[in-house]
């Protein structure tokens, strides 16, 4: 009898045996932060050292330390647990491995926060994936992977992927007896145009399974999970995950086409499909705007969504867990110490257009338009990867120029706060101080049958 979840052809078997289809959360914006997630502005390392900056190292980290304990705790897993979710895909970024000033050294309390959420969700019944959300030199141009430019500069720093390989058989290492690990994810959305990405993968995956040669491995396409074209023969023991979102049910697009959401979905998991490999959508959902007329659409979206994956045979993660009330199945409730001291900061960043998650990426228009129009004069040919044009202007004006002066701007807030007071902000975001997204719940739910 395997001891850990497995592959056998395009199924999951569980530890017995059994077929199990794996179904569940992705533990977001906790062990690696994101912007919209937790309120703050641009990307987490610059965040970080701003509070630093106003609270002293010693009082920022222990604010950290308390937010990270509050974020998710055996109440989460529970709640995960009796929702009937059995996978947790959990975030994470590799500055809890190691620190940069100390390559390969890999950090004495590396695991606690993982241990602990694996072992709560573990006695839940709940299954988890360690999913590296942002790796050293950032492997995409986007916030999520911590990256203050707009460079992906892991693809062209072999110091960088070095690092990544003795990361993950760390990892492998501490992993490789625990039967509720469903798992690697390696990479969070991969992004390079030079040809990078295969190699690496057959680099990474040889280093793991010298280490573990039995937790399966998700392997994310390039461009952000959605081409496939990188890899050949399929690995052994390997998911190929792919990332769904539709853009009606992001705010970009003004119609949604269920036909051409659907020929997304076939062409992202064509792969999976003619490898005879199991389909995981290990990211997907819509963000939630509070008007009703949007959202009953987005509803939609999603309910389309999970039949889809039903049809065929996919498991899914939805995105996310938690947050401040624009995607998570729950969130901080607007009464809470934090929300109360930084709700009018996150309205301020909505009004500029900061987060490009959930942003049209105009924000003051007077300003954008004539910035993205004299680009696309002056440059008719520029047609970057990987979204093109309006999101390179986009990324480098908003969410990186105006960002990341904002971030001193949140950090003021913290300033003057005693002991108690920062205590309150970080237990905010604990389960007791959440509501539950009933709408979501209840969709999700339902699309747990086989």
């Amino acid at each position: 009898m395997a001891t850990t979840i497995r592959v056998s052809r395009d199924r999951f078997l569980a530890p017995t045996g059994e077929p199990i289809h794996l179904r569940g959360i992705c533990l977001g914006g906790w062990l690696t932060m994101e912007n919209f997630i937790t309120g703050y502005s641009g990307n987490e390392t610059l965040m970080r050292r701003e509070v630093g900056r106003v609270l002293g190292d010693d009082r920022a980290d222990a604010f950290f330390e308390r937010l990270l304990q509050a974020f998710f705790a055996e109440e989460d897993a529970e709640f995960l647990g009796r929702s009937g979710f059995n996978l947790a895909r959990i975030a994470v970024g590799y500055k809890h491995f190691e620190d940069d000033a100390r390559p390969f050294e890999i950090k004495p309390d590396a695991f606690r926060h993982l241990d602990r959420a694996i072992d709560a969700l573990a006695r839940n019944g709940v299954y988890s994936i360690v999913d590296l959300h942002a790796l050293p030199g950032s492997q995409n141009h986007h916030w999520h992977s911590d990256n203050a430019t707009h460079i992906p500069g892991f693809w062209e720093h072999p110091h960088f992927q070095d690092r990544v390989v003795n990361i993950w058989q760390a990892i492998a290492t501490h992993y490789r007896d625990n039967p509720w690990v469903a798992g690697y994810n390696l990479l969070n959305e991969p992004a390079d145009e030079t040809g990078a990405v295969g190699p690496f993968y057959r680099r990474l995956v040889g280093a793991i399974r010298e280490i573990d040669p039995d937790h399966v491995l998700y392997l994310d396409g390039n461009t952000y999970a959605t081409d496939f074209t990188v890899f050949d023969e399929p690995f052994e023991n390997a998911v190929y995950t792919l990332h769904d979102y539709v853009p009606a049910g992001l705010g970009r697009a003004s119609e949604y086409d269920p036909k051409a959401a659907e020929a997304k979905f076939l062409e992202r998991s064509a792969y999976a499909r003619a490898t005879g490999t199991p389909i995981l959508v290990g990211e997907f959902g819509p963000i939630y705007t509070g008007d009703e007329e949007r959202d009953r659409l987005r509803r939609r979206i999603l309910a389309d969504q999970l039949d889809l994956y039903r049809e065929h045979g996919a498991g899914w993660a939805l995105w996310m867990y938690k947050d401040l009330g624009r995607q998570g199945l729950v969130s901080v409730r607007p009464d809470t110490p934090y929300r109360r001291r930084f709700d009018d900061f996150v309205a301020q960043k909505e009004r500029l257009g900061v987060d490009q998650w959930g942003s049209d990426g105009e924000g003051v228009r007077e300003v954008t338009r004539p910035v993205q129009e004299l680009v696309a004069r002056e440059a008719p040919h520029f047609d970057p990867y990987p979204w093109g044009r309006f999101d390179w202007v986009r990324t480098l004006l908003l969410n990186i120029t105006l960002a990341q002066p904002l971030a001193t701007e949140y950090a003021e807030r913290f300033r003057g706060l005693d002991g108690s007071e920062l205590d309150a902000l970080a237990d905010s975001f604990a389960f007791a101080s959440c509501a539950v997204r009933a709408p979501l719940l209840e969709q999700l739910q339902a699309g747990l049958g086989e």
